[in-house]
């Protein structure tokens, strides 16, 4: 019970990562309070925790005045939050040409603006809550396409990116001030889940091979990546990189820096040509 009475807060808790963390983060103790945007997939991850130990509060990352607002609602119910897991992401599988401007506004008003909202929301909690013999965590998922950038994923690399940055420069700005709160960025590869088939595309065609391409790639369970991420915070990793895909990723730009981009461009192309219907 390493989190006995910690107050955890999870996005993107109806699914994926975030239910997986959730019902480890409850497991060990932890009170949750998980949010979605996504109501059933938000009572299936409660039901699967021990009563009492989950609070759900349905929830857009991408509205500032509603994440303020659930900080508000979380300390009222809970307590000040010691732990925060900004999880909660989206996916478009389009290129820089064909993808509309509003489906590029609304990744990056979820994937972008959901961890900054969550993160200035929180902070001051988590400064007040953590100690020098248990800092608080402030814990924010990037991707493995924040490592590298793919074809295709031009705004989802986009945003990963800027999670990247905004992630390790707050890391510095605790360290600096001396506040006792970490902060880590979580770099997953391409974990089984349903958020392949919650992505956007440029067209239906487009779609259907993104998700069965994303399905076949997806290489760690959700379950896994939960575990991988409460022991890196737990030896106060700074990156948390997930699954062989993810190390992958993190090593081609140390290896061979800028030129990974031509390496990776004769790739797909090779993928394009010798798949069916291209």
């Amino acid at each position: 019970m390493r989190y006995h009475a910690q107050i955890a807060v999870v996005t993107g808790a109806g699914s994926g990562i975030g239910r997986a963390l959730t019902i480890a983060l409850a497991g060990n103790g932890a009170l949750v309070a998980a949010s979605d945007i996504d109501e059933p997939g938000l009572a299936a991850t409660k039901a699967a925790c021990d009563p009492g130990s989950v609070s759900t509060y349905q929830l857009d990352v991408a509205d500032r005045t509603a994440v303020l607002a659930h900080a508000d609602d979380v300390r009222r119910d809970l307590g000040p939050a010691s732990m925060v897991f900004n999880n909660a992401g989206v996916d478009l599988f389009a290129s820089a040409a064909d993808m509309s401007w509003e489906d590029f506004d609304w990744l990056i008003a979820i994937n972008i603006g959901g961890v900054v909202n969550g993160t200035k929301a929180f902070l001051p909690q988590l400064i007040e809550a953590g100690s020098p013999q248990r800092p608080a965590r402030l814990v924010n998922t990037s991707s493995a396409f924040g490592l590298i950038a793919f074809a295709y994923q031009s705004a989802y690399s986009t945003s990963k990116f800027a999670v990247r940055g905004f992630t390790e420069a707050i890391r510095q700005e605790m360290i600096i001030e001396r506040h006792p709160v970490t902060v880590h960025c979580v770099h997953p590869g391409v974990v089984r889940s349903d958020f392949g088939t919650n992505m956007r595309t440029a067209d239906t065609e487009d779609r259907d091979k993104a998700v069965r391409l994303f399905q076949r790639a997806a290489l760690t369970s959700p379950e896994k990546t939960a575990r991988l991420i409460l022991r890196g915070i737990d030896r106060n990793r700074a990156r948390i990189v997930i699954g062989p895909d993810g190390w992958a990723a993190a090593a081609l730009p140390r290896l061979l820096g800028a030129r990974y981009t031509g390496l990776m461009a004769r790739a797909g192309r090779l993928a394009k040509r010798d798949s069916p219907g291209s």
